[in-house]
């Protein structure tokens, strides 16, 4: 899906079924989340009230990701979370949040800068295939909250089927390199 300047906007009707405007199709949660997931912003709004609803949902993606399993909150960060709605540090808090995942990308965006091309490892053979696939292991851990490298924001980035042919390749010439 290509980024837009518009979020997506997402309609939820009486029935509680959203609706992509975009597309002109119904969506479920795990839709929208696969849209965020892709770097687009989305809102959802209340039909008939014009309401927003987009906190609602994307807390209700959250809810749902940690209720399978799939935990990225610890139970102690959730427990000051509900703390801070009581608290005097709520107005801290989002804040908080917001400098901390900002961080965390930009720590994240650096260390991919740093296996590029003026590292002295980069000469290696097979570096670029190391790259690529540190890249796709690092948006598979992050479930793609990495802002995009300019590689691939240039080249769409690699395909997982061609990072692996690629990885393929070079083990079957490191294996003739060791006969």
């Amino acid at each position: 899906m290509a980024k837009t300047s518009q979020p997506l906007l997402i309609k939820r009707y009486a029935s509680r079924r959203l609706y992509n405007t975009e597309t002109s199709d119904y969506v479920t949660l795990e839709d929208i989340a696969t849209f965020i997931r892709e770097g687009r912003e989305v809102q959802i709004v209340d039909l008939k009230s014009g309401d927003d609803l987009t906190r609602q949902y994307l807390l209700q993606i959250i809810a749902e990701h940690e209720s399978r399993g799939e935990s990225v909150l610890p139970v102690d960060v959730l427990t000051d979370l509900v703390r801070s709605y009581t608290s005097q540090s709520m107005s801290v808090v989002p804040q908080f949040l917001a400098q901390s995942f900002e961080m965390l990308q930009s720590g994240q965006s650096k260390m991919m800068e740093n296996m590029g091309g003026m590292n002295p490892l980069a000469q290696m053979p097979g570096f670029e295939a190391m790259r690529a696939q540190q890249e796709a292991f690092m948006k598979a851990m992050t479930g793609g909250m990495m802002p995009k490298t300019e590689e691939t924001k240039s080249t769409g980035g690699e395909d997982l089927a061609d990072i692996k042919a690629e990885l393929a390749s070079l083990q079957e010439k490191l294996s003739k390199l060791g006969k």
